[in-house]
């Protein structure tokens, strides 16, 4: 029988439910522990300093739960604290900028890629670095024309206009995805990239993919809203194979995961703030239930 890993899972809120959602609807064999660090959301305006604290007492959490791999689904924290984070623990992580950059340069059609994002990752820049290094890397658009133009120099394929969106995580959070107040200020936060002429938009933020459906009226079809979290998913299956080939990071199992892997169980959730709003929005967001929720703080 093939052993289910548990994966570990935070973000500042509800946002990374969407990258949780994904990783459970294409992958089986796995559990998912998830924490929300709801008491201090959000992080879009937060320093270094305190991403990085914020991102080490979360990682120590859900390794004391038996996380064996950790998924940053945080834009922000993977735009700044990700690769300090990877020096300090021993323990393989995956961040969404750089996939999610990918993903952009594979999939759009004019080499007009735009971002929303919180006010950090914007200033980070760390989307913009990640679409040069992906082209560098030998990730190429799928469109043949916009390719070979690319590599014949007669075409450019860049990150050309980033908007920072503070509103859109205190709404999402407030369960107010689909209100009136929402779509006004989303109309307002994209006027900029419909101007720059974008043909791809990447969600810079795991809480954005629940304003979709605004952001694609708003937009309309010639516009392509990348979720990164589909390519965290790819980018999962490769790490869990390699893993199970017994390479870096073992199969070996820390005890609590022996402990845990006794329960029947496949997703736990814990959150830093009020259990029952989590509940609330979450169950409304993905539309399914969400019974158990734990409040916990981490570092004490």
């Amino acid at each position: 029988m093939k052993k289910q890993r548990v994966i570990g899972i935070f973000d500042s809120g509800v946002g990374g439910l969407t990258v949780m959602k994904e990783i459970l609807n294409q992958i089986m064999d796995v559990r998912i522990v998830y924490f929300g660090d709801t008491a201090r959301v959000p992080y879009g305006n937060r320093s270094t300093e305190e991403l990085i604290r914020f991102g080490e007492e979360s990682i120590a959490f859900l390794i004391g739960q038996g996380a064996e791999v950790i998924v940053v689904a945080c834009n922000t924290s993977s735009a700044t604290a990700l690769p300090v984070l990877r020096e300090r623990f021993n323990i393989p992580m995956i961040g969404m900028v750089e996939p999610g950059a990918r993903l952009a340069v594979e999939q759009t059609m004019a080499g007009r890629i735009g971002l929303i994002a919180t006010e950090t990752t914007v200033r980070s820049k760390a989307y913009s670095s990640a679409v040069s290094r992906a082209l560098s890397k030998g990730s190429f658009p799928e469109d043949s024309i916009l390719r070979e133009a690319w590599q014949q120099g007669e075409a450019s394929i860049s990150l050309v206009r980033a908007q920072s969106c503070p509103l859109f995580v205190p709404l999402i959070e407030a369960g107010l995805s689909n209100s009136a107040e929402t779509r006004g200020i989303a109309i307002t936060y994209l006027a900029p990239l419909q101007a720059a002429c974008i043909d791809v938009l990447i969600l810079g933020c795991t809480h954005y993919p629940f304003l979709e459906p605004v952001l694609h009226k708003i937009l309309g079809d010639n516009v392509l809203i990348i979720d990164p979290a589909m390519a965290v998913v790819e980018e999962l299956k490769a790490l869990l194979k390699r893993m199970e080939g017994g390479g870096a990071y073992g199969p070996v199992l820390p005890p609590s995961v022996l402990v845990l892997g006794k329960k029947h169980w496949r997703t736990r959730y814990y959150v830093s703030g009020d259990p029952g709003l989590f509940r609330q929005v979450g169950n409304t967001l993905l539309q399914e239930p969400i019974d158990l929720v734990e409040q916990v703080t981490p570092g004490e």
